[in-house]
């Protein structure tokens, strides 16, 4: 018997993701489970772009909007969540279509994360101490003598992906790129990767009209109603961080705005990067549903 199907649509931020996975989702005459770890937060209608309401009105979403930013998430927890998930919608169903940006999240998916012992919680809020009172650098010296190799790759003014590594390597006795490299968990589907593959001056252009239509969709109130709960993990993220600053007198709104279009271009790189080392994708051109059925029907 042959195993249900799960075909991943990935890409970076702006290239036309939810739309796609729409149309296949209806193709297929299936359901939509997002591997997008900004659109889990139910507080992030704006600028987490969201799929709209008649988007997901069209096909059924699982796992939008589902929690609130004051939890604390991560991958593993993503895994967990999800497989219990799929466990259950594949009793009735053969496939689902899953959509994101987030790369390590459909890593987990696919390929899962070791358990990490109870005491992540105290050594997270040990890290979390430590970035607050002397900054990024003790965290990106810490990560680098002690995992060079993840250290190489990783974002390393994301404190959130620093503060991660080491609580993995804290907790664990073991290196994050060990971790990473794990094999794979048997996982009862069969996983499609699709990439959209996007002409980079175009995706940059893309995204600079989304941070404005964002801006006049409401960006700095929703911003505003969040800066109370800034320091969360959940809001350390593109289209907030910027605004927070400009709440705390640091920047003026133009050079806000301006900082959230350089940085939501470079998360597009960082997610492109992360998605081409991935030799298991395949990859289209964008709005391509065509080119994206002939890749799935050998598979339904």
């Amino acid at each position: 018997m042959n195993k249900p199907l799960l075909i991943a649509i990935c890409g970076p931020t702006a290239s036309g993701k939810t739309a796609l996975s729409i149309e296949l989702a209806k193709w297929l005459g299936t359901e939509i489970l997002s591997f997008d770890s900004r659109q889990f937060y139910k507080e992030l209608q704006i600028g987490a772009a969201p799929p709209s309401p008649e988007e997901q009105a069209q096909v059924k979403h699982h796992f939008i909007q589902h929690i609130s930013v004051k939890q604390d998430y991560n991958a593993g927890q993503y895994e967990r969540d999800a497989i219990v998930f799929l466990g259950k919608y594949f009793q009735n169903k053969k496939n689902i279509v899953t959509v994101g940006g987030s790369g390590m999240y459909i890593k987990a998916l696919e390929e899962g994360f070791d358990d990490l012992p109870d005491n992540v919680q105290e050594v997270r809020t040990e890290l979390n101490s430590l970035f607050a009172e002397k900054g990024i650098e003790p965290l990106q010296k810490e990560l680098a003598e002690k995992d060079p190799v993840y250290f190489a790759e990783v974002d390393q003014q994301n404190h959130v992906r620093l503060i991660r590594a080491l609580e993995v390597i804290r907790t664990s006795g073991k290196t994050y790129s060990e971790q990473r490299s794990k094999p794979k968990k048997d996982r009862p589907f069969t996983t499609i990767k699709i990439g959209v593959d996007y002409p980079r001056e175009e995706l940059y252009k893309r995204i600079n009209l989304r941070v404005d239509l964002m801006m006049e969709a409401g960006l700095l109130e929703e911003a505003k109603n969040l800066y109370p709960l800034k320091a969360m993990n959940s809001l350390q993220t593109v289209g907030y961080t910027e605004l927070f600053k400009f709440f705390d007198g640091e920047w003026d709104l133009e050079f806000a705005v301006s900082e959230i279009k350089k940085n939501s271009r470079r998360y597009a790189k960082r997610q492109m990067t992360w998605f081409r080392k991935d030799t298991n994708i395949h990859w289209i051109k964008p709005g391509d549903i065509e080119a994206a059925k002939k890749i799935i029907a050998p598979y339904i």
